[in-house]
């Protein structure tokens, strides 16, 4: 915390004193808390929040510079990625694949190449952790998903979209997809295509919609461990803690994502509405098979 204060107090070009005054509180805790002698309490870290909006402060390149710090002290080696994950309720005992069963390449350990999409997701939780990880997926058995609609159906079967159609060869397909991986890499669902994706599932975009929108969006990847095999591959490497300030941002940086997913959504639908089939078509053509 002492270090975000400092770095937003630096930012602004004044002295502790000036920015006691600006915050409603004295010099002494001002120096307090960059002296890691006391934190700012929730009014106070609201505050500041509220002069970062004000001043124009760029809090992503702050915590990005955090993560940035973070990484680079952890060894270097030819055969390791480093990946991010967060836990609504920290890690306790060994890295599994304990996942909810319904997640998008069902249960499994998940991580992603970008920090936020696992930040944005559990900003809400003040229990919440925020690791970097590392994994050597040498000898893992890996099966990499490009981001067009053998994706998103494969997020469709995993989330049980797919249920009333179990006996055809549609649902076995994925069924299959799901079985005999170590490691499945696929882009990630964030919070830009939440909106997209259930658009799609819920017959308000066609596929061809849909795969325009993945096109349109730069997505994460995300790795996801779904053995105990692959979790014996991940190593933890750092836990970050976040302020309630930083919490702060990450929720509204998850809206305003969700905010431009919804608008893309809408602006696609519009565009190519007479385009593609609806994803309940697809399931109707699946059982006339």
């Amino acid at each position: 915390m002492k270090d975000l204060i400092i770095s937003i107090r630096n930012h602004l070009g004044i002295s502790q004193e000036d920015f006691a005054k600006m915050i409603g509180t004295s010099f002494a805790t001002v120096n307090r808390w960059e002296n890691a002698h006391s934190i700012p309490n929730k009014t106070a870290q609201l505050r500041i929040y509220e002069i970062c909006k004000e001043k124009k402060i760029d809090l992503k390149r702050l915590i990005t510079k955090k993560i940035e710090n973070a990484v680079s002290v952890i060894e270097k080696m030819p055969d390791k990625m480093i990946l991010y994950h967060g836990s609504k309720a920290g890690i306790h005992g060994s890295i599994r694949p304990i996942s909810r069963k319904q997640c998008d390449f069902g249960r499994g350990f998940y991580m992603g190449t970008d920090p936020y999409q696992p930040l944005t997701l559990i900003s809400d939780f003040e229990e919440s952790r925020f690791y970097i990880m590392s994994l050597k997926p040498a000898g893992l058995k890996v099966l990499k998903i490009k981001p067009d609609l053998e994706w998103a159906m494969m997020v469709a079967f995993n989330r049980g979209k797919m249920e009333e159609i179990k006996e055809t060869d549609l649902y076995k397909h994925y069924a299959a997809m799901n079985q005999g991986y170590d490691l499945i890499i696929g882009n990630i669902a964030d919070d830009r295509m939440f909106y997209v994706l259930d658009n799609f599932f819920l017959g308000n975009i066609t596929d061809k919609a849909l795969i325009k929108s993945l096109s349109a969006l730069q997505l994460g990847e995300q790795y996801v461990a779904v053995s105990e095999k692959a979790c014996k591959h991940v190593k933890m490497e750092k836990e970050i803690e976040f302020s309630y300030l930083e919490r702060i941002f990450l929720r509204d940086l998850s809206e305003s994502n969700r905010v431009k997913g919804v608008t893309l959504a809408n602006d696609i639908c519009r565009d190519y509405r007479r385009e593609g089939k609806f994803f309940d078509e697809m399931l109707h053509d699946a059982k006339m098979r």
